[in-house]
C-alpha cells in the first residue's frame, strides 16, 4: 500500500530531525507535547510514541478522590480516551522529541477536544506490540500528569519507568482464592513447550519457536502403558503464554475433583508480532499449520503418553482460537476427532461481523444507506463501530492489530512485501481482488461447499460450534451462515446458539465459570473412550 501524505510527512520529519524534537510550524502549543526520557539506562530509545488524554471528570480515580495511575484506551469505549502517535528512531535523554497531537490521532485531532482538565500519559511502545496486547514488558511510560487543554505552552511528559516482564504464571487480580491456592500444584503438572520449527525457520530465515504448555492429568505415569486423549487448545486475539495460567489451573482442579475426565491438554501460543497467526499456512506469516501437524504434534506424541489416533485428538478454542481450531479441523480432517470451536471469528465472509464482503461495492464502514456498521455491542447497545475500531488501530501502530492480523493471515502479499489491505482505512471501501483471495483460501464455508465430497468421509460430524445469540462482536451471524451451508450439504454437525450469552460469558453457568468447558471435555472423552464408565462428579455449589 502506498504511503499517505501524513506518513510521508512523519518519515521526512524523522530523517531531518535525526532523533531530535520534531516540531511542525502549523502545530500550536495546544496540540503539541514534548516527550523526554529519564530512563535508568540513559541510552537512546526507539519505538512508537503514544500520548493518551482522558477528561479528568470521567477518570474513575478522580470520581473517587484517588490517584490516576494509568491512562489507557478501552475497546469497549473507543472514544473515551484520545491517543496521538508518531514513530521515533532515536529518543535521546535530555533532548526528547515532540509529538503533534493533531497529525495522527484518534478519535480526532487534540485541538478538537473540549477545553478542560485532562489526565495525560506518554508511552513508548518499544516492541511495536501495543496494538496486540497493550503496554507491556520493555515499554517506557511517564507519570500521569493533569493538564489543562488547550495548553498555552508545550507540556512536557518524561518517560521514567520501563515496564518489567511478567511471569507467565501471574494470575489476574480477580482470580478466585481457590485458583490461587491450586496454581502451584497445577504448575507442577505442567511442562513447557519450546520447539524450533524447521519449516517456519526456513520461511523466516531465523529460528522460529513454537511455544506453549502441556498439562498432564492426575495419575499420569510416563512409564505406564496408558494413553490419554489429547485436547489442543489455543487462545483468542490478545492472548499469549501469559494467558494460560488460569485456564490450566481451572482444568487441573476440575480433573483432580473428577469434574472433568483425565486428558492431556496442550495449550498452544498463536500470538506473533503480526497478531494471531491462527495456525494457518500463510504467504505472510509462514506455514504454521504445516509446522503444527507435521513437526510439533509428532514431537509431542513421541514424548508423552498421547492417544495418537484421530479419535483421540481434539481441538478447542475461543474467538480467534475458535477460528483457528475450526480451520485446523476442516483443513486437516484426518488428524482430529472433532473441534469444539466457541464464538469463532467469521467462518463465512458473507457475514464478516455483519458485513457481506462479497457484495457489490462493499464497504466495511457504512451500509448502502450510509449507516455505520457496528462491531461491538453490550446488552443490545452498540458501543463501537467497525470504523472506530479500525481507525483507532491505525493510530496505535501498523503491526499486531485485529484488522491487520486478519490481513497477515488471509491476504496476498503486496509489492511492498506486506499483506495487501482488505479495505481502505480512510473510506472503508473493500478491495474485491483481495476479498477474492480471502474467499479462495480461507473462507471456511466456501471451502466446505467446494470440497465436501472429498471432505465428508473424514469431517462429517466433527464440527461442533457454540456461540451466544448476543455475541459481543456479532459472531453469531457467520455461525448461522456456516450452519446453513452444512445443512444444505446434508452434513452432520453440532451448532449451539446459547440464548443471551455474549463473547465473554459463554462458558459460565451460575457460579461455575468453566461449566461449558467441563461439558465439552466430557463430550470429547465419550468419543475417545466410548466404552468408559467414567462419569462426571457434580461440582460443589
Amino acid at each position: 500500500m502506498s504511503s499517505s501524505p501524513l506518513k510521508l510527512a512523519v518519515l521526512l520529519c524523522l530523517v531531518l530531525a535525526a532523533g531530535a524534537g520534531c516540531s511542525h510550524p502549523q502545530a500550536s502549543a495546544a496540540s503539541r507535547f514534548h516527550i523526554d526520557s529519564a530512563l535508568p539506562q540513559g541510552s537512546p530509545a526507539s519505538g512508537r510514541l503514544l500520548v493518551f488524554a482522558e477528561p479528568a471528570a470521567s477518570a474513575d480515580a478522580e470520581s473517587h478522590g484517588g490517584k490516576v495511575d494509568e491512562v489507557d484506551i478501552s475497546p469497549l469505549a473507543p472514544d473515551a480516551v484520545s491517543v496521538a502517535a508518531r514513530e521515533v528512531s532515536r529518543l535521546v535523554p535530555g533532548q526528547g522529541a515532540d509529538i503533534d497531537a493533531d497529525r495522527l490521532a484518534f478519535p480526532g485531532a487534540f485541538r478538537q477536544l473540549p477545553p478542560g482538565d485532562y489526565y495525560v500519559q506518554a508511552v513508548l511502545d518499544s516492541n511495536h506490540s501495543y496494538n496486540y496486547g497493550g503496554r507491556g514488558a520493555g515499554d517506557a511510560v511517564s507519570e500521569v500528569v493533569k493538564i489543562h487543554l488547550p495548553a498555552t505552552t508545550t507540556p512536557t511528559l518524561t518517560l521514567t519507568q520501563v515496564l518489567p516482564a511478567k511471569d507467565a504464571w501471574t494470575l489476574p487480580p480477580t482470580s478466585p482464592q481457590a485458583v490461587r491456592d491450586g496454581m502451584p500444584e497445577a504448575r507442577s503438572h505442567t511442562q513447557d513447550i519450546d520447539f524450533v520449527s524447521p519449516a517456519l525457520s526456513a520461511f523466516w530465515g531465523r529460528p522460529i519457536h513454537m511455544r506453549g504448555f502441556v498439562l498432564l492429568p492426575p495419575g499420569y505415569d510416563p512409564a505406564a502403558d496408558t494413553t490419554y486423549p489429547v485436547v489442543y487448545f489455543t487462545h483468542g486475539f490478545g492472548g499469549g503464554l501469559g494467558y494460560f495460567a488460569p485456564a490450566i489451573t481451572n482444568t487441573w482442579l476440575a480433573m483432580s475433583k473428577g469434574e472433568m475426565p483425565p486428558m492431556i491438554w496442550v495449550y498452544l501460543d498463536e500470538s506473533s508480532p503480526t497478531g494471531t497467526h491462527e495456525f494457518a499456512d500463510s504467504v505472510n506469516n509462514g506455514p504454521w499449520g504445516q509446522a503444527l501437524i507435521e513437526e510439533l504434534m509428532p514431537a509431542l506424541e513421541a514424548r508423552y503418553r498421547m492417544d495418537a489416533r484421530a479419535s483421540g485428538r481434539f481441538l478447542n478454542g475461543h474467538s480467534s482460537g475458535g477460528w483457528a481450531t475450526l480451520w485446523l479441523q476442516t483443513r486437516y480432517p484426518k488428524m482430529f476427532g472433532g473441534t469444539w470451536s466457541t464464538s469463532p471469528d467469521p467462518s463465512d465472509f458473507h457475514d464478516f461481523t455483519g458485513v457481506d464482503l462479497y457484495a457489490a461495492d462493499a464497504n466495511v464502514y457504512h451500509r448502502p444507506d450510509g449507516s455505520a456498521y457496528p462491531l461491538i455491542r453490550d446488552k443490545g447497545k452498540v458501543i463501537a463501530t467497525l470504523q472506530q475500531y479500525a481507525q483507532q488501530e491505525r493510530v496505535l501502530g501498523s503491526y499486531g492489530g485485529q484488522m491487520t492480523s486478519f490481513e497477515w493471515v488471509f491476504s496476498p502479499r503486496g509489492q511492498d512485501g506486506r499483506p495487501m489491505p482488505m479495505f481502505d482505512r480512510d473510506t472503508g471501501q473493500v478491495d474485491p481482488a483481495v476479498v477474492a483471495y480471502w474467499r479462495d483460501h480461507y473462507d471456511v464455508a466456501q471451502r466446505l461447499q467446494a470440497h465436501w465430497p472429498e471432505l465428508k468421509p473424514d469431517l462429517d460430524g466433527k464440527i461442533h460450534l457454540i456461540v451466544g445469540t448476543a455475541d459481543t462482536f456479532y459472531l453469531d451471524g457467520a455461525a448461522h451462515r456456516l450452519k446453513a451451508v452444512l445443512d444444505g450439504l446434508h452434513a452432520q454437525s453440532d451448532f449451539r446458539f446459547l440464548p443471551g450469552k455474549t463473547h465473554f460469558d459463554l462458558y459460565v453457568q451460575g457460579n461455575d465459570r468453566i461449566a461449558l468447558l467441563k461439558q465439552i471435555a466430557w463430550e470429547m472423552y465419550a468419543q475417545a473412550r466410548p466404552q468408559s464408565t467414567l462419569k462426571p462428579k457434580v461440582a460443589a455449589p
